[in-house]
């Protein structure tokens, strides 16, 4: 009988343990058939202060590329789906952002946007790659839209997909429980993070729940670096003053229902920005490159290719 309760509770205990890896080994699994899928290919570029993990693909000697910037916490992969829409034409270039995915944490690194920023023109430097189109996800839009108005002669255009970087005239659910103390991106429990997934997406794409759990422990085991990254970033000087400086073509786009950064920030990047296409998405949350990849592919697509009588780049 002994053995028997032995027998379970090592089983047990066993099932606990390599639960969240089966989850790791499913996602990973995933993303390396979807990219292979979608001709994208793990490119490691070293920068002076690290190396940064990329996804590559397109034609190399394309005349026209484009950097796609996750968000804060996300990394590469959430770009896969969106980006098979362009491999065919331009060389995509999307890279792990410093601190996030395969690029790595260092404590005390900096990771305020215009060192992040200043790591991207790093990272084209090393890809040779003279001017680029950028387009970035919430803390990635940030960083786009910091490249724009500072590195103006790297920069051919940029799209801005529920960008952080300027104060939202209306309050959103992530101000306001950052208003009380608390900070939703730093996970402790699985039901944590459950909730904090569902401010993130208003139409997310089905992940199994084991996928999903593997993620929670994830942010578990990086809640101090997030922390950190969280700081440093927050801290960075805002847009405002800025976003007169950005005169190349511009797009943004915002999910209506974008929980974590309210969409009437949209007035601020329009009263901000002379060139400026706005799109604003119905039933979308913060993500609609992962939400609707193939809808806002399109919207990319039509204002790239509206450019098109600019000189190549």
């Amino acid at each position: 009988m002994l053995l028997l309760v032995v027998a379970i509770a090592v089983f047990v205990a066993w099932s606990w343990l390599s639960y969240p890896a089966i989850g790791y080994l499913l996602y990973d699994l995933s993303t390396a058939i979807e990219a292979k899928l979608y001709r994208l290919h793990k490119i490691v570029v070293p920068i002076p202060e690290m190396t940064v993990s990329t996804w590559q693909g397109g034609p190399y000697e394309a005349t026209s590329s484009v950097l796609m910037l996750h968000g804060y916490s996300a990394d590469k992969n959430l770009w896969l789906r969106f980006a098979r829409h362009f491999v065919g034409q331009y060389r995509v270039i999307i890279p792990d952002i410093a601190g996030h995915g395969e690029t790595g944490f260092k404590a005390g690194g900096g990771y305020d946007i215009p060192l992040q920023a200043k790591r991207m023109i790093q990272l084209l430097d090393v890809c040779g790659v003279e001017k680029v189109h950028v387009i970035g996800n919430s803390m990635g839009g940030y960083m786009a839209a910091w490249l724009a108005a500072h590195y103006p002669d790297r920069i051919a255009s940029v799209a801005l997909i529920d960008p952080a970087g300027v104060t939202a005239p209306e309050i959103s659910d992530l101000e306001r429980q950052l208003g009380k103390g608390h900070n939703p991106f730093l996970i402790h429990s699985r039901e944590e993070f459950r909730q904090f997934y569902a401010m993130t997406m208003a139409n997310p794409p089905w992940v199994p729940g084991v996928v999903l759990d593997a993620f929670a422990q994830r942010y578990q085991q990086s809640r101090d670096e997030l922390e950190e990254i969280f700081r440093d970033f927050r801290a960075s000087p805002p847009m405002e003053p800025r976003l007169a400086d950005i005169k190349c073509p511009a797009l943004l786009v915002w999910g209506r229902k974008d929980r974590l950064i309210d969409v009437s920030s949209v007035a601020v990047w329009s009263k901000g920005i002379a060139d400026l296409r706005v799109e604003i998405g119905e039933g979308v949350g913060h993500m609609p490159m992962v939400e609707q990849p193939a809808h806002t592919a399109r919207l990319y697509g039509e204002f790239l290719a509206s450019q098109r009588s600019h000189l190549p780049v």
